[in-house]
């Protein structure tokens, strides 16, 4: 197809996500700059704009959630209690869990939540943008940016993703290209794995120097409960079963209003064994005794999944550069020992926010002015929280008592650690896949699925319909294998297709048909995806590259 004349949007600030960094980032410079024009002889007039993809803000908003609320405090300060929590953590607890049984042990002082809060993502975004479209902020919805738009290295814009384009890439009656949103400075927050900064990472390398992201896939669903069966604010975390010595990770189960239940499961993204299914890992979760005791006579009503960064302060990318900026999970600020990032991405944004502030003082958007944000964020809250937890997941990768271990020294020693001086190094998630044609993963055995049952336990599909995805069918696929022989080939040989089992929504199946020349193709149920951008983490051949589909498709997790 032609390339379409397209509509050109100015902005003079563009935030890609509605997630909560961009959002706080959006509502702080919008502060900055009512505060600076109530005195200033020349008041800056500025357009923002948030880009979101989702069909609203909030549709794609994923998370546990367990909020601190020291960043929404300073953004906030008035009004930051209204915000829509379910409750104040009240009994927190956790469970050292074996297959049959389980403990109750003393928290660690990375999982204590005293004065946190139980919150739905969902809601806590939905309730900040209105906030900050009263500040005049643009908030666009069904506006996925596709590709950012350069003059030389400085990013200068984006182009949002067209819409009314078939399968082969046709424009259909409805078609409407994309437009071109030139801008100042581009705030990457379109969270993990994100298209745009996997695009800039490419160009400029942005992790020269730097451990490379390493990834868990958390999968969570919504449970409504007999009434009294757990109390709002109560969480529990879990750890040891299903997950065992090998895989990191572990679950969480969070009390929320109107006898609501968050339970999940996370489970690192850099096992060895590619037989490794980690959504039938979190339903032969809710088997356990304890957990299939408190869901009895409930009823699940919402599934997700996404990703997260785990590799901690040594894995975040170069953050800054000529009119570009990168906050939240899109920069890896989360911080995996207390299992949080909603807090450290909205004060990324905000840090954003003062970055950009002092330019457009000054005028100058350059990667030197906008260099500022990285010794901001050095010079904050950020860096303490992080810093403390730096070799955390580093330290798993010889198994679950070893990182336990290395956590506790890291806590007694400021997040060093045993026989480290200052950094772990790490490798990325799908490095560590074994062959299994090789003796090393030839050990591995394939295990049998559970049987799912539809009331406690659920298939891919099932759960696929209970997170509410829904894409326009006749649409080009936004999940790009380059190289779909390998699939029926080298991978199906070396590590048996992990695509059908690491995939949590069944997007990805190797199918018999005697019209290819070996006999099976890749099959790609586009329309089954529920954005977690795990394929693209843990594809071990790297072939896969996730962008975003059509404005509006994709999960609705407006409850979670």
């Amino acid at each position: 197809m032609s390339q379409p004349e397209r509509e050109t949007l100015e902005m003079d600030v563009v935030f890609v996500g509605a997630g909560p960094a961009s959002l706080a980032g959006a509502i702080h410079l919008a502060n900055l700059i009512e505060r600076h024009n109530s005195t200033a002889k020349e008041p800056i007039t500025i357009e923002i704009a948030v880009l979101e993809k989702g069909a609203e803000v909030g549709a794609h908003g994923f998370s546990g959630a367990v909020v601190d609320p020291v960043a929404l405090r300073e953004l906030l300060p008035d009004t930051w209690q209204q915000a829509p929590f379910e409750a104040p953590v009240g009994r927190d607890r956790v469970w050292w869990l074996s297959e049959s049984g389980g403990l109750d042990v003393a928290a660690p002082p990375p999982l204590s939540n005293e004065g946190y809060y139980v919150a739905s993502l969902a809601k806590l975004v939905k309730w900040l943008a209105p906030i900050a479209e009263a500040k005049g902020v643009n908030v666009l919805p069904e506006f996925p940016a596709s590709e950012l738009l350069y003059d030389g290295d400085a990013v200068v814009g984006v182009r949002t993703g067209d819409k009314g384009v078939d399968k082969e890439g046709r424009p259909k009656a409805n078609f409407e290209p994309g437009m071109d949103v030139v801008t100042r400075c581009v705030v990457l927050g379109e969270g993990v794995r994100g298209t745009l900064t996997k695009q800039l990472d490419k160009k400029l390398d942005l992790w020269r120097g730097k451990n490379p992201q390493v990834y868990a896939i958390g999968m969570k669903e919504l449970w409504e409960l007999p009434p009294g069966r757990i109390a709002p604010g109560e969480v529990i975390h879990t750890m040891n079963w299903p997950n065992g010595k090998n895989l990191f990770g572990g679950g969480f189960l969070y009390g929320m209003q109107n006898d609501t239940l968050i339970l999940g499961l996370v489970v690192g993204l850099d096992y060895e064994d590619p037989w490794t299914d980690p959504h039938d890992l979190f339903q032969r979760y809710k088997t356990h005794p304890k957990l299939k005791a408190l869901l009895a006579g409930g009823k699940m009503v919402n599934y997700g999944a996404k990703a997260i960064p785990e590799g901690g302060w040594f894995s975040m990318p170069r953050l800054s550069g000529p009119g570009f900026l990168i906050v939240g999970d899109s920069g890896g600020f989360v911080n995996a020992q207390k299992l949080k990032g909603i807090s450290v991405g909205m004060k990324s944004g905000m840090l954003a926010a003062e970055t950009i502030f002092e330019s457009l003082v000054s005028g100058d958007f350059s990667g030197p002015a906008l260099a500022s944000f990285e010794r901001k964020v050095e010079a904050s809250w950020i860096k303490t929280q992080m810093w403390q937890s730096r070799n955390f997941h580093q330290a798993f990768e010889k198994g679950l008592f070893g990182g336990l271990v290395q956590g506790a020294l890291g806590i007694v020693s400021g997040g060093r650690g045993w026989g480290i001086k200052n950094r772990l190094p790490g490798h990325a998630g799908h490095e560590n896949l074994k062959r299994l044609d090789q003796p090393e993963g030839a050990r591995f055995e394939r295990r049998e699925k559970l049987a799912y049952d539809g009331v406690l336990t659920f298939d891919r599909l099932a759960d696929v319909y209970n997170s509410g995805t829904a894409h326009e069918e006749d649409q080009p696929v936004h999940l790009l294998v380059h190289d779909p022989e390998t699939c029926v080939t080298r991978c199906a040989r070396e590590f048996g297709n992990p695509c059908e089992r690491f995939c949590p929504a069944a997007v990805y199946e190797i199918v018999d048909d005697p019209s290819s020349p070996h006999g099976r193709r890749l099959q790609i149920n586009a329309a089954n995806c529920v954005h977690c951008t795990t394929c693209d983490i843990l594809d071990p051949y790297q072939i896969i590259d996730w962008v975003p589909p059509e404005g509006g498709g994709g999960p609705n997790y407006g409850k979670m």
